[in-house]
């Protein structure tokens, strides 16, 4: 177990692996009040919370995107903020933009909503790609530069982004260099019958979200990501992690940047912590490649997908 006295890069004090844990159910359980049938995907936000990432939930309309982010964020005492991304959204729309006072004959900046703990970046493949691109340094730096002047983001700083997969020619394609920057993209499908029955007994009323209070700090979830921080991958799971990335690349036009690798690793830390361990087996890099890496490869041609090269890459990449 991670002791309490530990302390990551920050100074801050990581929670021990088992407090850790017990956070993560709680939030879970809390967004299920909300959620149903959706227990995995809620686990997956939240190993990208941990793992100091953004998401990408990619769906046809209706089946919860929105819903599901607004009850992660709700679940933790911190800022949140939403961007309904539309064509005629402007960078400064999101980033913020100097303002010129009558008063004082100065700029004052007026800061933009990316400057939350939480930021939904609503059907984000609705506004053009230099909207889009509005987001690139916030996400890899966690700061915004305007006018020459960089600005930090709040810690922590995570964003979840919906998009719309059913609507080719209304929309507008992420650029790879955003796309790369999302830890994980997700799909949630559609409910079966009996999840559904119990969503519309749910919403008869006032709409669940609405009422979901906080079941965590800002500052426990701060010390949950020293936790994962702390997390013991050795030099076999490192290795391994390498490979399956190399694979990707070796069998595809694009394949798994560095980065890739990257949120691999982190995530597969993260996910050892809701076990409630502090070091990471390779099931924890499997449990998390698919979502992880398939977003970032674009295969050579034919009907292979992303899934299908992160698929091959566990079933032919030895565990050694």
């Amino acid at each position: 177990m991670t002791d309490a006295t530990d302390a990551g890069l920050s100074g801050r004090t990581a929670l021990p692996t088992d407090e850790a844990a017990a956070l993560t159910d709680r939030i879970v359980a809390n967004v299920e009040e909300v959620i149903v049938g959706k227990h995995d995907a809620v686990e997956h936000i939240l190993v990208t919370m941990l793992a100091r990432g953004h998401l990408l939930l990619e769906d046809v309309p209706g089946v919860g995107k929105t819903t599901l982010a607004k009850a992660i964020a709700r679940s933790v005492d911190c800022s949140f903020k939403r961007v309904q991304f539309t064509p005629d959204l402007l960078p400064s729309d999101v980033t913020g933009v100097n303002v010129f006072n009558q008063k004082t004959n100065e700029f004052d900046f007026q800061h933009g909503p990316v400057f939350a703990n939480f930021v939904l970046g609503d059907e984000i493949n609705r506004a053009p790609p230099k909207t889009q691109s509005a987001l690139l340094e916030a996400m890899e730096e966690r700061q915004v530069t305007t006018d020459g002047v960089t600005r930090e983001l709040p810690d922590p700083f995570c964003v979840i982004a919906t998009q719309n997969d059913v609507e080719p020619g209304r929309t507008y394609e992420l650029p790879v260099a955003e796309v790369d920057r999302f830890t994980k993209k997700l799909r949630l499908g559609y409910p079966d019958e009996a999840e559904e029955a119990e969503i519309l007994d749910r919403i008869a009323g006032e709409h669940p979200v609405e009422s979901l209070g906080s079941v965590a700090s800002i500052e426990e979830l701060r010390r949950a990501r020293e936790t994962v921080a702390a997390v013991e991958a050795t030099e076999p799971i490192r290795s391994y992690v390498a490979r399956l990335t190399k694979y990707t690349r070796d069998h595809a036009a694009l394949g798994a940047s560095p980065r890739g690798g990257i949120s691999l690793l982190r995530t597969a830390k993260a996910r050892a912590v809701l076990d409630g361990r502090d070091y990471v087996i390779p099931d924890d890099v499997q449990t998390e490649a698919p979502s992880v890496l398939a977003h970032r490869i674009r295969p050579e041609s034919g009907s292979r997908t992303g899934s299908d090269v992160v698929g091959a890459a566990l079933d032919n990449v030895p565990v050694e």
